[in-house]
């Protein structure tokens, strides 16, 4: 299957459409983004099932920014329109292959279970009833 190239306008509908998405942001004058591209296209050869997507972040500047692409290349990978994996830096093929392999075998009960957890618990520095409250009387 070959890559697909991804925009704002495409970009929610892709994840949510698809069981596993990949997404590489890159750009054409990313040294290490253009020596990954082939591990990746070789990748979207023999994975079949898989969405292997990229986005050109000097096209899709407004993209970039919403998910917060703060290097590139940086690879993102969705399963059941559930955020799974994220790293900047590029990778080798064997390493990829391991990562593709890892996201089709997660537990995605287990990972809906962790994502609910982590909704459910505070933020780090939400005020708890154990933190004192400055009040001002004047």
């Amino acid at each position: 299957m070959a890559t697909t190239d991804l925009t704002a306008q495409t970009f929610e509908q892709t994840v949510l459409d698809n069981d596993i998405v990949l997404v590489d942001f890159w750009a054409s004058w990313c040294g290490p983004c253009l020596r990954f591209a082939p591990v990746y296209d070789a990748a979207s050869e023999k994975n079949e099932g898989v969405v292997f997507a990229k986005v050109d972040t000097e096209a899709e500047q407004a993209l970039a920014a919403a998910v917060d692409i703060t290097s590139i290349p940086t690879l993102m990978a969705f399963r059941d329109s559930i955020l799974v994996f994220r790293q900047s830096g590029a990778m080798p093929p064997e390493a990829f292959q391991q990562l593709i392999d890892r996201v089709g075998s997660l537990d995605m009960d287990e990972v809906r279970a962790q994502v609910a957890a982590q909704k459910a618990a505070p933020p780090e520095n939400a005020p708890t009833d154990a933190t004192p409250r400055h009040t001002h009387t004047h």
